[in-house]
């Protein structure tokens, strides 16, 4: 008499567990689509430029003796920008989180903040591609400002992460381990950014492209004058066009239907208020290495949210006027399975943290009508997700 195969039964997590059990050195995740947690590395992408999607495509087929194997990581913001890609030994997955699960832990510590660069120079640098785009050599570029942060003590990573998940659960809230040689401690990517830049399930995929914002304020009758504002700006629906019309060429590319509304819609987050358009399309091929979502997102890096139009003259551009190297702020992070389905976010809100520093960006897109003084109020609005979290909101 034969018995019939038992099946081992697959562990149910909660999101709340896989935040909890977050430490450094491990990927975690979470969006609208559920959480995930991954430990250890099982192997590394190693690729350059271009290639990448392709070679975690033919690592993820190679893979044995891990359970649904997966590539996670980050990718920087230059052409020639460093990654952080690798398969994981073990993956845990649960739901999204939610607004319920409330973080306790204080930051109660002292810090010494350095602007890169300062203010009136980054006011200057606005002038500076202004006249570029008066010259016609650009369309938009987006122009970053960085704060280097000092603490007393070294910066707990986990309960900074649990901070901007409980702060806003409805964002892709991410860690990635970004050490590199030479770094004094581990170096940890933390963020929580509201830009999707492509998700994939099956033969589906969507695109979240935001552009175009306004702080939010705590005073709901000057939001919505702030919102009506900022649907019926000129320079703001410009800059959001770029960017929307961008997304839906690429996309179109490798889809057999494309859904990109003509008009664009307001979404919130805690500190801001941006034009959104959500593109969507069907893939021609779901099974071409070429579809999955990491093939997707490298063809979509940098979208002009983050660089500009034209790409290749608004990266030089960006490499001229700014003062610091991005390295993964406006780049790209997430996650792709071996059937190419995944989800890839652009890394804004977001910090690199070794030790006792913390490095934070943030940037505003530049078009004609554009004003320093304005660009510069949007920079220090969307540092503030960041300096919420780590108890600075009013540093800036």
């Amino acid at each position: 008499m034969s018995l019939p195969m038992l099946a081992r039964p697959r562990p149910v997590h909660r999101a709340a567990d896989l935040l909890a059990a977050y430490l450094p050195g491990s990927f975690y995740f979470s969006s609208a689509r559920g959480s995930l947690l991954a430990d250890g590395v099982h192997a590394v992408v190693d690729a350059q430029h271009g290639s990448r999607a392709l070679a975690a495509a033919e690592l993820l087929d190679r893979t044995t003796g891990v359970e649904e194997p997966l590539v996670v990581g980050a990718i920087g913001f230059r052409h020639d920008a460093e990654a952080s890609l690798v398969v994981p030994a073990v993956v845990r997955r649960a739901g999204a989180p939610t607004a319920a699960e409330r973080p306790v832990t204080p930051f109660l510590r002292s810090w010494d903040i350095t602007p890169r660069p300062e203010p009136e120079v980054y006011a200057r640098g606005v002038l500076r591609a202004l006249d570029l785009i008066g010259e016609g050599a650009l369309r938009k570029v987006v122009l970053a400002r960085c704060l280097e942060l000092e603490a007393d003590e070294a910066v707990p990573v986990p309960a900074l992460l649990s901070r901007l998940v409980h702060a806003d659960p409805a964002a892709h809230a991410f860690a990635v381990d970004v050490s590199a040689p030479g770094d004094p401690a581990p170096r940890t990517l933390v963020g929580a950014s509201p830009e999707l830049l492509v998700t994939r399930r099956g033969d589906t995929v969507t695109s979240n492209p935001l552009a175009g914002s306004v702080p939010r304020v705590a005073d709901e009758g000057e939001n919505r004058r702030r919102v009506a504002a900022l649907l019926k700006s000129e320079k703001d629906r410009a800059e959001h066009a770029y960017v929307s019309a961008q997304v839906a060429e690429v996309l179109g590319r490798s889809c057999v239907e494309l859904n990109a509304p003509a008009e664009p819609v307001v979404i919130g987050t805690p500190t801001m208020w941006h034009l959104s358009t959500t593109v969507t399309g069907r893939l021609a091929d779901p099974a071409d290495p070429g579809s999955s979502a990491l093939a997707l997102a490298e063809a979509l890096h940098p979208t002009p949210a983050v660089c500009g139009v034209p790409v290749d003259h608004a990266r030089d551009a960006i490499a001229g006027i700014e003062a610091a190297d991005r390295g993964y702020y406006s780049g790209l992070v997430g996650w792709t399975d071996a059937r190419g389905d995944g989800e890839w976010v652009v890394t804004i809100r977001n910090a690199e943290v070794c030790d006792r520093t913390v490095r934070l960006f943030a940037g505003a897109g530049i078009v004609a009508g554009s004003d320093p003084r304005a660009e510069l109020a949007e920079t220090s609005a969307k540092f503030r997700t960041m300096l919420r979290a780590l108890g600075l909101e009013d540093a800036v």
